[in-house]
């Protein structure tokens, strides 16, 4: 596939980090076909917490879903030893590894070789907007950008310096918008692989469609049988911190990267 779409879009449905919830992604796809969007965007982070990696692929590639590299693919793919994650703490690390290895192991080789050949970013027309997508950031691909963390100035140097209108990322796990000029935005579209740390079970899309010249935006909340898919999970003998998440909408994982607002939005 190649970085570059050569097509004007008007609508489009945008998925960050799928984490192996097969049961979300098949959800999310539903929805944004009901939602009538003219294609379908995933920005990486294909495996992570969940059971079953293999069976994510077969949903992508027949749904013609556009996807580009996040960290895991990239690892997994080119068989690398960790997820590249862009963890510093151990704890996190210490789990990270759990979920890589288990992805890593149960991916099939064919399915290893169809990532390696995602683009690493992907460029679209949405209107008159120039939308570069990206999974961390353009400039580093596990950068985390925290919506209470991230200034204005960064983003704005970002959008000029990789010449676009819209910056799409996810990585972290956590949607957010922001104007950051007149008529530029960066936009991190969620995550259909784990809960938001809010408390509620369901994960989150984006739309981006354009409506009289104007940008128009909305998250998409996705609802699926989460309580089948911690069944798999405890089938898959995971650790019984990931079954938590999946239950409960509070992160139990991952937790020491977060800065503190963002944390203090979940329950540990």
């Amino acid at each position: 596939m190649s970085d570059k779409i050569n097509i004007n879009y008007k609508r489009i449905a945008v998925f960050g980090g799928i984490y192996n919830n097969y049961l979300a992604l098949k959800e999310a796809i539903k929805s944004a076909k009901e939602n009538e969007v003219e294609d379908i965007f995933c920005l990486g982070d294909l495996g992570a917490f969940g059971p079953f990696p293999d069976k994510l692929f077969p949903l992508l590639i027949e749904n013609n879903v556009k996807v580009m590299q996040g960290n895991y693919d990239n690892s997994i793919s080119n068989d690398i030893d960790n997820c590249q994650c862009g963890y510093t703490d151990p704890l996190d690390n210490y789990f990270a590894k759990i979920s890589y290895d288990y992805t890593y192991k149960n991916t099939s080789e064919k399915y290893k070789k169809w990532m390696k050949n995602l683009p690493e970013h992907l460029t679209i027309k949405l209107g008159k907007y120039k939308v570069y997508m990206s999974h961390g950031s353009p400039r580093q691909m596990n950068e985390f950008l925290w919506e209470s963390t991230t200034p204005d100035y960064f983003l704005k140097k970002l959008l000029s310096d990789y010449k676009c209108d819209i910056l799409l990322a996810t990585h972290t796990g956590l949607k957010w918008f922001r104007e950051i000029d007149i008529d530029k935005y960066f936009i991190n579209v969620g995550v259909l692989g784990r809960p938001e740390n809010d408390g509620k079970n369901n994960v989150w899309y984006t739309i981006l469609e354009v409506i009289d010249n104007k940008l128009e935006y909305k998250f998409i909340p996705v609802y699926y049988d989460y309580k089948r898919l911690a069944n798999e999970m405890r089938l898959e003998n995971m650790p019984d911190e990931f079954i938590q998440t999946i239950l409960t909408g509070y992160w139990t994982t991952c937790l020491e990267i977060l800065p503190v607002k963002e944390r203090m939005r979940g329950k540990f």
